[in-house]
């Protein structure tokens, strides 16, 4: 079967969908791309604003018949699935890929009107691994306001005073998580992004994957800001890592954060199109392995790893903050336009650790580094966004 043909049935909510169709719709309708040429099928409602996407043909459901159908007694969704049959049927659709999350119901009623479907995981993940420039914008934006949520912790953190039980103040009150994660969603608010998820944890929280962090932050433990703003116009986003000590810092996390450091310098410096992505994942294990601390690559097989480097170097982000390619043992090749989120990070259980995350454009001659911040551990704030 040819590539030539794609059908998509979704609301503008599935990453495929929103890759084509620059503004949201939160009904599902179909898109069908075949031969060069693009057309919805789509409620009446939104055919005003699908007319002004360039080069798209709108048939609103009316115009395949829809009214008939009711009129003759089927019900709403049979009446809608039959319409899509007959745009179809109008753009002269016999065959089509579909993403993997396209509707079971509606791939039957296709199928049942002849027309043959496949599922074609590998098509649509190359379709999204390139930007397109409202997206790269979009993703700009994004992590201009993550910059601006990281600073304000940072701010925080170096504002507050240390209390007699070791427990930090701000302004009197303890300094809790909770109240990080309100100030940075307001961050979020001012520069024009939305949440799609957040971390602010501290001390053995830190080292238990992605727990969201709660409760007050004490002196001379690590406070792990992992920060995803989407932005509203274009559905992009952006994810960021800092890890911060308010207070001395202890031995162990000057360690954790020297080999860190090291792993996330080595990574970036390799970035480059064509490159395995299990290479890179496994230069950035290098540090971390040559200090003795475990990772990935050399735990037994069957081994659960809960310490040392236990995740991948990262994934892809874009319309989704966890994307293609993601950046471990497997067989994909970075390509050009590719925006990847590095995030090593090296961790005991009970007593947490340190993990840096950047975003990386991938270009034709190695990289552009978009995240534009400090890594230090005592916390640096830097006037960032509105």
């Amino acid at each position: 079967m040819s590539n030539d043909t794609v059908l998509m049935y979704a609301s503008t909510e599935s990453a495929d969908m929103r890759h084509v169709i620059p503004h949201e719709v939160h009904d599902p309708f179909l898109y069908i791309e075949t031969h060069g040429a693009r057309y919805t099928a789509i409620k009446s409602l939104e055919a005003a604003r699908m007319r002004e996407v360039e080069g798209m043909t709108v048939f609103p459901l009316e115009e395949l018949g829809y009214d008939d159908l009711r009129a003759a007694g089927q019900d709403p969704d049979t009446a809608e699935l039959n319409a899509l049959v007959e745009a179809c049927r109008r753009t002269g659709v016999t065959s089509a890929s579909v993403p993997p999350t396209f509707p079971l119901e509606v791939a039957d009623h296709l199928r049942e009107h002849g027309i043959e479907l496949r599922v074609d995981r590998e098509l649509f993940v190359m379709r999204r691994r390139v930007k397109t420039p409202e997206e790269l914008a979009g993703i700009r934006r994004a992590q201009v306001a993550a910059e601006a949520g990281v600073s304000f912790v940072a701010a925080s953190l170096d504002r507050a005073e240390i209390g007699s039980d070791g427990g930090l103040l701000l302004d009197g009150q303890p300094l809790t998580c909770e109240w990080l994660k309100e100030g940075i969603r307001a961050a979020y608010l001012r520069n024009g992004c939305e949440d799609a998820g957040m971390i602010v944890a501290h001390g053995a929280q830190t080292c238990i994957g992605h727990h969201a962090g709660s409760g007050q932050i004490f002196a001379g433990e690590p406070v792990t800001v992992d920060i995803c703003p989407r932005d509203v116009v274009s559905g992009g986003n952006s994810d960021m890592t800092r890890t911060f000590v308010k207070g001395e810092i202890n031995e162990e996390l000057a360690f954790y954060y020297r080999i860190v450091k090291e792993s996330f310098d080595a990574t970036l410096a390799a970035i480059r199109p064509g490159l395995p992505v299990a290479e890179l994942h496994r230069i950035s294990c290098e540090p971390i392995e040559r200090a003795g601390q475990p990772t990935q690559l050399s735990k037994k097989p069957g081994e659960v790893l809960d310490e040392g480097y236990f995740h991948s170097l990262g994934h892809g982000i874009g319309l989704e903050v966890h994307e293609a390619p993601s950046l471990n043992q497997n067989d994909a090749v970075l390509v050009v336009g590719d925006v990847i989120a590095i995030e090593p990070g090296c961790y005991r259980q009970g007593f947490g650790g340190v993990r840096l995350e950047d975003i990386v454009r991938v270009t034709e001659d190695g990289y552009e580094l978009i995240t534009d911040y400090p890594y230090e551990l005592t916390p640096v704030s830097l006037p960032r966004g509105a």
